[in-house]
């Protein structure tokens, strides 16, 4: 075993930084000395894993557990070195490459904020009209810089550089959002609670029908325009539903602790006592 070294000695005594990470990544992936597992990796075999990691990020904030938050945001930096690492065994690109460019973009992307597209100009600040004058400016000109930007990664179309690994209710919003960039919306939220009406009588005019392709097709335009319901009212769907997903899950434990109380199971109820149950646990939950 090697002896520590002064400098590895005093490393304990303070925190290790981001030059630290990237030198253990390389070690991770050192050949013959390195970590079997991480060797073994390549970029479609870890998206999974920042899947993942994205997830219980977003989590731990909804759980307001900040102490655990910093943990998350590990492990999904953990995953960008990852890949940094990657492009640079490749002789594509390197961490610091991947600095360069967001930093080059967001000063790009605000100009408001960096009036001579440089890291450190700063504007003017106006008077209450002025400055209402420039958030008009800003969201004109945010979706001009994002069309030069698509125009550069050869994406022509209106759609054409909306993720296709989104969720489906996240992905349906981007949509949703980019046409009606062009005006492609309705103008009233009721004109979409009218649609959904409408959504909901094709889709009951399949299932009387027994068309199983035609049932999962409408059923897709109800959840699509539920999305688009959503929009309108400024309510995130894919929160929205994470919220009631914790709902569900919070009262169907609550039934089941009582039915363990009661020496009882699932099997041991029918369908009215169960929804006695659920009431109870909205009251006792009061969700």
């Amino acid at each position: 075993m090697s002896k520590e070294t002064s400098q590895e000695a005093s490393q304990k005594n303070s925190q290790y930084n981001l030059d630290d990470l990237l030198y253990l990544m390389e070690r991770l992936r050192k050949p013959i000395t390195g970590c079997p597992w991480d060797l073994k990796q390549d970029y479609r075999s870890i998206a999974p894993s920042t899947l993942e990691e994205a997830y219980e990020v977003v989590d731990a904030i909804e759980k307001s557990d900040y102490t655990h938050l910093k943990e998350e945001l590990g492990d999904l930096l953990f995953q960008v070195i990852f890949y940094a690492q990657l492009a640079a065994e490749e002789k594509r690109y390197n961490f610091s490459d991947i600095l360069h460019t967001l930093t080059d973009k967001l000063i790009r992307r605000h100009p408001h904020v960096f009036p001579e597209e440089t890291l450190h100009s700063e504007r003017l600040i106006g008077d209450d009209q002025q400055e209402r004058q420039q958030e008009k400016k800003i969201r004109d000109n945010w979706e001009k810089i994002k069309e030069q930007e698509r125009r550069e990664k050869g994406q022509q179309g209106l759609l054409s550089d909306v993720p296709l690994a989104l969720t489906a209710l996240n992905r349906a919003a981007k949509l949703q959002k980019r046409a009606a960039r062009v005006g492609f919306d309705w103008t009233e939220t009721s004109d979409v609670i009218a649609k959904i009406r409408e959504e909901i009588a094709e889709l009951e005019e399949a299932i009387a029908n027994k068309d199983n392709d035609n049932i999962k097709e409408e059923l897709g335009d109800v959840l699509f325009t539920c999305v688009n319901l959503s929009r309108h009212l400024k309510i995130d769907a894919e929160q929205s539903l994470r919220e009631s997903n914790q709902k569900f899950e919070k009262r169907i434990e609550w039934i089941d602790t009582e039915l363990k109380n009661q020496q009882k199971t699932w099997q041991d109820c029918d369908e009215k006592v169960l929804d006695t149950m659920w009431n109870e646990a909205k009251i006792s939950l009061k969700i």
